[in-house]
């Protein structure tokens, strides 16, 4: 839930980077910070976990806007995405405003790209949330990786992951940097309308 400081006139808000492990978010964010750092307010942090990591780093959407004339400053999270770290995720996904959610388009992912989003929505249930009313844009990610190795078409993908959700959707390379800041703009964007209804509702 984002945190209206008046005094400093600014908001401070949280979008986390879900989806399965290995699925691209760490690459992500890795890409946002190398990227846009003239945007990035402070060092990444870092905390490791056995075959994953969480990460984060504060970060200023530069460009869209203002919400009644306080400054607009993100959080940007990724959470572990193996079975075992359940917990971390529902830590981290607590308070969230916007979400990511990345998906593999390798079609051995197939199957874990739905638990995944299944997670998601169970997660954001405990957290007294809706899958259906928060922010939400999903990423395709590996879409840059041919050959060998077999990828869902976009429409296969749609049909398991957005048939009901309805919700914006770009196909990317976090490698590559390809389809990255089209995803984070698409969230900040939803997150902010959504912002500037609570803090209407507030005053």
């Amino acid at each position: 839930m984002a945190v209206f400081n008046l005094k400093n006139r600014e908001i401070e808000c949280k979008i986390v980077y879900y989806g399965p492990g290995r699925s691209g978010k760490t690459t992500n964010l890795e890409y946002i910070f190398k990227t846009y750092k003239k945007q990035v307010a402070d060092q990444m942090v870092t905390i490791d976990t056995e075959g994953d990591r969480t990460l984060f780093f504060d970060f200023l959407p530069m460009g869209l806007g203002k919400i009644k004339g306080c400054d607009v400053k993100v959080q940007l999270y990724t959470v572990p995405g193996q079975v075992q770290y359940s917990s971390t995720r529902k830590l981290v996904l607590k308070g969230a405003d916007g979400i990511v959610f990345v998906a593999d388009s390798f079609s051995i992912r197939r199957e874990k790209n739905m638990l995944s989003l299944k997670d998601l929505d169970q997660n954001l249930k405990e957290c007294g949330l809706s899958i259906f009313r928060v922010p939400l844009i999903l990423q395709y990610n590996k879409r840059d990786v041919g050959g060998s190795i077999p990828i869902m078409s976009i429409e296969m993908m749609q049909n398991d992951l957005n048939k009901q959700l309805k919700v914006p959707y770009y196909p990317a390379s976090a490698l590559t940097g390809e389809g990255v800041g089209a995803t984070l703009k698409e969230c900040m964007k939803l997150t902010l309308v959504r912002l500037q209804k609570e803090f209407k509702w507030a005053q």
